[in-house]
């Protein structure tokens, strides 16, 4: 019986890698064996959780104060010894952590094929985003098998070398993981808390944008709230001390915006679901909003997700304040600027990328 190994160790990779799970595990022709490495702790459980998995293997790599020469270290280290007792045919890794980079980097020393799901992502900046341009590139390169969600995903990994019959445009697994999370029936005291306003979700974690950068886009966004009486802000706060600091000084006194720790999947994509707007320094909320006709925008400099912005579902707006603020207010008052957004086609798929992925897996272990 063939054996396939899953590894994942944060939240946004559990929202894409479970719907797989549960796919690959409807067969029970093949063995499926899950790693977590714990690059993120409670916010993964709340995931896996939703989904019903309990993993095979926990690394538990978290520690206080961790740098990534610890994350890469610990997972290197686990996943050789967890990939030495398993005999896995093939390990499938997600997208760009240094859970995803240091796992198929253990595989390949191990000879063992790596299949990449969400490939073909790129800035081509390696300091942008940091250090996850340099992860997704990496896996690209030690990969037998690229998942790429779109067509110019897959155009990148073919413009890079990689071997044109190892490459498969899937659509993305976030959209199937909408299936499972979005409830009609859905209640909460947040919800609540935001009826009567327009909703504002905004998320803020980029190690990049520590300092300067997030300072401007807090400001920004409270000049806009300030001047616009009917917008409420709801921020999930990253568990990151540093971005705790400022998002506490600057929204700490501020009545509509609610400050929240980070919330489970079925909160948070329903309360997207529910919002008006999102604005974002992440990654897969780029395409989990635009699945739910939200508009994003975006707070970086480069995206790896110019499907998005070509087909006008997201709008990059870098990290000056001026920008941002001037940007957040048209969505506001511009009724057809925001309609656009709105209603532009989302280009990540129809959620069977699971389905897809779990067929093609097969037949490459056939």
């Amino acid at each position: 019986m063939k054996k396939i190994l899953l590894a994942f160790g944060t939240r946004p990779e559990a929202i894409k890698m479970c719907p797989l799970v549960k796919e690959l595990r409807n067969d029970k022709n093949i063995e499926v064996r899950v790693c977590i490495t714990g690059q993120h702790k409670e916010m993964l459980t709340q995931v896996l959780d939703v989904f019903h998995i309990i993993p095979d293997y926990d690394l538990a790599i978290m520690k206080k104060n961790q740098s990534l020469f610890d994350i890469t270290e610990r997972v290197l280290g686990g996943m050789r010894d967890v990939c030495v007792k398993e005999k896995p045919d093939v390990v499938l890794v997600h997208g760009d952590t240094t859970t995803s980079f240091a796992s198929a980097l253990a595989s390949y020393y191990l000879r063992i094929p790596v299949g990449h799901i969400e490939a073909g992502l790129r800035t081509y900046n390696q300091w942008s985003p940091y250090p996850e341009e340099f992860n997704r590139q990496a896996v690209g390169v030690l990969a037998d098998l690229h998942f790429a969600p779109t067509d110019s995903a897959r155009t990148r990994l073919i413009q890079e070398g990689k071997k044109e019959n190892r490459i498969f445009i899937t659509g993305n697994t976030v959209i199937d993981a909408l299936k499972t999370t979005i409830r009609e029936d859905y209640h909460s005291e947040i919800a609540e808390w935001a009826e009567g306003s327009r909703l504002v979700l905004l998320t803020a974690h980029r190690r990049e944008n520590l300092g300067v950068p997030l300072c401007n886009m807090f400001a920004a966004i409270k000049n806009v709230i300030d001047s616009v009486e009917d917008v409420k802000i709801l921020y999930p706060v990253h568990k990151n001390p540093a971005i705790r600091k400022i998002a506490y000084e600057i929204f700490g006194k501020e009545p509509r915006v609610r400050l929240e720790e980070p919330m489970n999947v079925i909160d948070f994509h329903n309360i997207m679901s529910r919002s008006y707007m999102v604005m974002t320094d992440s990654g897969g909320i780029q395409e989990e909003a635009p699945a739910l006709g939200k508009p994003v925008l975006v707070m970086r400099d480069t995206t790896e997700r110019p499907e998005g912005v070509e087909a006008g579902t997201l709008k990059l707006v870098g990290t000056e304040k001026d920008t941002i603020e001037r940007e957040f207010k048209k969505l506001l008052q511009d009724q057809s600027s925001y309609a656009q957004m709105a209603n532009a086609v989302n280009p990540y798929g129809d959620g069977k990328a699971s389905i897809r992925i779990a067929r093609i897996i097969k037949e490459f272990l056939e």
